[in-house]
C-alpha cells in the first residue's frame, strides 16, 4: 500500500532537490560528531562520501503537533511564549507537506544504513500511522518489526469524549533481516519469580517445567527417535536428542509425572530475565531541559537491543541530545544533527558533563 499525494517526488528528485554542501570531515578523524545544520543537505554529504556505515538509526522528528515549542530559563515544552522565553523549534507542517518532510529524510537515512541495521522513529498517535505506510514504502513492509507503545505519562481526566492518551509510539524496521539483536532480557520482579516458578524443590529453589518436545514432526533426526521405549506426540519431536535427555535426567533435571511424563526444569535462578514485549513504561521527565525530551533509559535500551559497542548511531532530530548521551554511555559512536541553536546549546552541555569526545561543527545557512 502506499500513500499517493500532490508533491511527492521519487528518490531522484528529492537528491535533486538538495541543495549541496561542501563538508570538510572524515569519520577517521573523530569518533563523534555534533552538527548543526539542516538535516537534509547533512545527510545528502554524508552519503556523497560514506553509505552503509549507520547501525542504528533512533529518530524523535516533530509530530505535526501546529505548536512552537519554547524554551525559557526555568523551564521547557511549553507553546506560549512568555518575557525571556525564545523558540526551540517549530512544528507546524501539516498534511503532504509534513509527510514528505518525513519521507525525504527517510530515503536519506536508509541509503547511510548498513545491512545489519535498525530505525527506531518516535511518534505519536495521531499521525504515526500514515508514517507507517511510508516507513513500509521505504524499507519494505516485511522489515517492519514492532510497533512498540510507550507509556508517557501518568493518567489524566481531560473533560472530553474520547479515551485518555497516555502513550505515544515507536516503530521498529530494519533494513534487511539480518540485523543486529542482542535480545537482552528485562528482569524479573518478584512477582513475576512467584507467578512464573510456581513450584519449589526441597532446598528451597523456585521452578517450572516445560513439555520435553516442540511442535513439528522428525522422522529422520535424532530427535524423532524413541528415548526410554517413548516417541515424542504425533506432530510433534524431542526437543533435544536423546543423548542430552539422558544427560538431562541424571543431572535431576527432568520431573516425570505420576503418570511417567516427563517434564524439563527451569529454576528461576538461572533464567536471566524475560522477553522484553512491546509495550513499555518509560515516563519522560516533569522538568526536561529542552521541549519533548525524551528518557534517557528508553533510549538506552534500544541502543543495547539493535546496536554493538563501536556501533555507529544516527539522530538527525537530536533536539537536546539525549540518544547521543545514551550512546556515548554504551560505548557507541554517534552522529547528531538538529538546526536549533537551542537544541546545540543543551545537547553540548549533556555531552561535556558526559566528558565525551566528539566534533562540532556548524553548517547552518
Amino acid at each position: 500500500m502506499f500513500l499517493n499525494y500532490e508533491g511527492k517526488k521519487d528518490e531522484n528528485a528529492i537528491l535533486d532537490s538538495i541543495n549541496d554542501l561542501s563538508m570538510d570531515f572524515s569519520l577517521e578523524d573523530a569518533k563523534s560528531y555534533l552538527i548543526k545544520g539542516e538535516n537534509l543537505q547533512v545527510m545528502k554529504a554524508f552519503l556523497g562520501k560514506y553509505k552503509g556505515i549507520v547501525d542504528l538509526v533512533y529518530i524523535d522528528p516533530p509530530y505535526s503537533t501546529k505548536m512552537v515549542y519554547t524554551i525559557g530559563e526555568n523551564r521547557a515544552n511549553t507553546v506560549s511564549r512568555s518575557r525571556g522565553d525564545s523558540a526551540a523549534y517549530s512544528d507546524t507542517l501539516q498534511g503532504r507537506e509534513y509527510i514528505e518532510f518525513i519521507r525525504e529524510r527517510l530515503f536519506l537515512i536508509r541509503g547511510l544504513m548498513s545491512d545489519k541495521g535498525s530505525i527506531y522513529l518516535h511518534i505519536d498517535y495521531k499521525i504515526g500511522h500514515y508514517v507507517k505506510i511510508i516507513m513500509d514504502e521505504i524499507f519494505g513492509a516485511g522489515n517492519f518489526r514492532n510497533d512498540i507503545s510507550r507509556i508517557k505519562c501518568n493518567p489524566k481526566n481531560f473533560n472530553r469524549k474520547a479515551y485518555g492518551n497516555i502513550k505515544d509510539m515507536i516503530l521498529f524496521y530494519t533494513k534487511t533481516d539480518k540485523y543486529i539483536w542482542n535480545d537482552h532480557k528485562e528482569k524479573f520482579t518478584p512477582g513475576d519469580i512467584k507467578r512464573l516458578f510456581k513450584k519449589i524443590d526441597d532446598k528451597g529453589r523456585r521452578y517450572t517445567t516445560i513439555p520435553l518436545h516442540a511442535p513439528g514432526e522428525t522422522k529422520d533426526g535424532e530427535t524423532g527417535k524413541y528415548w526410554r521405549n517413548m516417541k515424542p506426540p504425533k506432530g510433534r519431536h524431542w526437543r533435544c536428542a536423546p543423548a542430552e535427555l539422558e544427560r538431562l535426567d541424571k543431572d535431576n533435571l527432568i520431573e516425570w509425572s505420576v503418570n511417567g511424563v516427563p517434564r524439563k526444569i527451569i529454576y528461576a535462578d538461572e533464567r536471566d530475565g524475560k522477553k522484553i514485549q512491546d509495550i513499555w513504561e518509560y515516563k519522560d521527565s516533569q522538568r526536561p531541559s529542552y521541549p519533548t525530551e525524551k528518557n534517557l533509559e528508553l533510549v538506552k535500551r534500544i541502543i543495547r537491543q539493535s546496536s554493538d559497542v563501536n556501533s555507529l548511531v544516527l539522530d538527525c532530530f537530536c533536539g537536546s541530545g539525549t540518544a547521543l548521551l545514551a550512546a556515548c554511555k554504551l560505548g557507541r559512536r554517534w552522529i547528531g544533527m538538529d538546526s536549533s541553536e537551542k537544541a546545540m546549546e543543551v545537547a553540548r552541555k549533556k555531552l561535556d558533563g558526559q566528558k565525551a569526545i566528539y566534533r562540532c561543527m556548524d553548517y547552518s545557512l
